[in-house]
């Protein structure tokens, strides 16, 4: 007869974690996430909200539902199993939607950031798209008080760097009209942002627009003279467009 969490409900747990062995590998005195958004290992996200107020809960998770087939370094072996005790402790509504200091901000866009690039690393793009719009979301989210000039800065840089990363895994997705946006975003925010600027006219090439192309790969050489990756992009475009190469 207790509060359960509802779909959207930001939730804090005390969490231990053990393998096999007994080892302890997860000891958080106040885990905080919002469940459904990535954050935590599967075994949480799909049990918590099962949970009442004040419940403790015992989860046994097979390793697809914890840290997988990799496992984590170094402590969680490659496909193990852990025992979850987990005590929840706060149910309220999912702070992104409510106004919060840009600092607030700034964390959270960068906790889901991280979530993004650790999904990423294990070749879970999906999930991590879902970490990086998340991340925009939450900076992009109403705000208690306008920021500071260094915070605005931050802000504007977290946002750059989450769309660098959608755009990534957008390409590996091989969906390049979505890579495409994600670039054109970053570049509306930081048009000399040298990681966009090369990928957007890696794509732009891809697509044979060979013009626009090389006035962003000429722009990110200016910005990075020894990149040799640029070099090579600008090499590939100017031989294709090359009379001799059209011969």
């Amino acid at each position: 007869g207790g509060t359960r969490p509802r779909p959207g409900q930001e939730v804090s747990v005390k969490v231990l974690g053990a393998l096999e062995d007994g080892r302890l590998v997860e000891r958080d005195p106040r885990l905080t996430f919002v469940p459904g958004h990535g954050d935590v290992v599967q075994a949480l996200e799909l049990g918590v909200p099962t949970m009442q107020l004040g419940e403790v809960s015992f989860f046994l998770a097979a390793f697809p539902y914890a840290y997988g087939r990799p496992g984590r370094e170094p402590d969680v072996p490659p496909e193990a199993p852990l025992l979850f005790e987990v005590t929840l402790l706060e149910v309220r509504d999912d702070p992104e939607l409510q106004p919060l200091a840009p600092t607030m901000r700034l964390c959270l866009g960068s906790q889901r950031r991280e979530r993004g690039n650790f999904h990423f690393a294990r070749g879970d793009l999906t999930a991590a798209l879902v970490s990086y719009r998340l991340a925009l979301r939450a900076l992009d989210g109403p705000a208690t008080a306008p920021p500071g000039p260094e915070e605005e800065e931050e802000l504007r840089e977290q946002r750059v760097k989450c769309l660098n990363n959608c755009a990534a895994a957008e390409l590996k997705l091989q969906r390049a009209d979505e890579a495409l946006a994600a670039c054109d975003a970053a570049l509306r925010l930081s048009p000399d942002n040298g990681r966009a600027l090369l990928r957007r006219g890696q794509l732009l090439a891809q697509k044979g627009r060979d013009e626009e192309a090389a006035v962003d790969l000429k722009r990110a050489l200016e910005l990075d003279p020894t990149n040799k990756v640029i070099h090579t992009e600008l090499s590939r475009l100017v031989n294709r467009r090359s009379p001799v190469a059209r011969a």
